[in-house]
C-alpha cells in the first residue's frame, strides 16, 4: 500500500525520524494547529490549483495527529517510529485526495488512510512479533527451531532438557515452543464470513486505547491557550492580589485567610475582598 506513486512529491521535506523520537516529536509540536477556515483554504488551494505548499502546511499540521494514532499501536513490539512513518504516507494519501467540499475535517478524513497504513505494516510483521519480540527472544527463537527438529514436540522432560542446554527457564521455553506452534491469524475478517456469526476478527482490537486523537489534539491545544491567558491576566494583578491568589489556589500547603491576613498584618475579611477582586478581574480578562 506504501507506494511512492500514490504519494505527492513532498515527502522529502517533512520531518525526519532520527534516532531520537523525542526530538521529532518536539519538532512536530512547532507546527501549528490549523482553523477550520486556515484549513478549507489550503485544502480549495490544493485540490483546485495543486499547490505543493498548500499540501505540504496540511502534512505539517496533522503529522501530530499520526503520533498520537501510533501510541494506540504500542502493545504490539513494533517501533514506534517505524509505525509513525506508515502513518505519515497514509497522512499524505489522505492530503492528496481530501475534498475540501465534503465538509469535514482532515483529520476525521486522514484517520482511514493513516491507520490503513499502520495496519498494514503490523500485517507484514505480525509473524515476527508473534515469535520473538526481544534480543534475547530472537536468539532463544533460532536455537529452539533446531533443537525441536531434533525433538519433536516436547514433553515436560525434553523441555527441560533444552532449557539446561541453552540456560534459560524451562518456562522460557514451553512459551517460545508455544509461539513457535501458534498459527497466523488474519487481522481483517474474510469478506465471505456471516458477520453475525464470525469471530471477532483481530482488526477490532487494535483502536488505540486513548480516546480519538482529535479529541486529544484540541484540548492540548487548549489547555495551551488557557494557561497562556492565565498567565497574562495574572500579570495584569498587582504583586500582593497576584500573591494572594498563588498561596490560596496553587501552592501547598494551601494558605488560610488567617495566614494571609497574619502576613499582611490586615483582617482576614480584608484578605478575602482582595482575593475576591482579583478573581473578578481574572474572569474579566480571561473572557475578554
Amino acid at each position: 500500500m506504501s507506494s511512492t506513486t500514490d504519494l505527492m512529491p513532498l515527502d522529502r521535506e517533512l520531518p525526519v525520524l532520527t534516532d531520537s523520537l523525542d526530538a521529532y516529536m518536539a519538532r512536530i509540536s512547532q507546527f501549528p494547529l490549523l482553523s477550520p477556515e486556515a484549513e478549507r483554504e489550503l485544502a480549495r488551494r490544493w485540490w483546485e490549483e495543486q499547490d505543493l505548499d498548500a499540501a505540504r502546511e496540511l502534512v505539517l499540521s496533522n503529522l501530530r495527529f499520526v503520533a498520537h494514532i501510533a501510541r494506540g499501536y504500542r502493545g504490539y513490539g513494533l517501533p514506534q517510529a517505524d509505525l509513525i512513518q506508515e502513518g505519515n504516507i497514509g497522512l499524505m494519501k489522505a492530503v492528496k485526495r481530501f475534498d475540501p467540499g465534503i465538509g469535514v475535517r482532515l483529520v476525521s478524513f486522514a484517520v482511514h488512510w493513516i491507520k490503513a497504513e499502520m495496519h498494514e505494516y503490523i500485517l507484514r510483521n505480525w509473524r515476527i512479533v508473534k515469535i520473538a519480540t526481544t534480543k534475547a527472544q530472537r536468539k532463544l527463537f533460532f536455537h529452539l527451531r533446531s533443537a525441536k527438529q531434533r525433538l519433536g514436540w516436547f514433553s515436560r522432560e525434553e523441555a527441560e532438557t533444552v532449557a539446561r542446554e541453552l540456560g534459560v527457564p524451562t518456562e522460557t521455553v514451553l512459551e517460545m515452543e508455544a509461539r513457535l506452534s501458534s498459527q497466523d491469524l488474519g487481522l481483517d475478517p474474510l469478506m465471505e464470513a456471516d458477520e453475525d456469526h464470525a469471530s471477532p476478527a483481530p482488526i477490532r482490537f487494535l483502536a488505540a486505547e486513548q480516546a480519538d486523537p482529535a479529541e486529544i489534539l484540541e484540548a492540548e491545544d487548549w489547555t495551551r491557550t488557557t494557561h497562556a491567558q492565565l498567565r497574562l491576566a495574572l500579570d495584569g494583578l498587582d504583586a500582593r492580589s497576584r500573591e494572594i491568589l498563588q498561596r490560596r489556589w496553587v501552592q501547598e500547603p494551601k494558605a488560610t485567610l488567617h495566614e494571609l491576613a497574619e502576613s499582611y498584618g490586615v483582617s482576614a475579611e480584608r484578605i478575602r475582598q482582595i482575593e475576591a477582586s482579583a478573581l473578578r478581574k481574572l474572569r474579566g480578562t480571561l473572557a475578554a
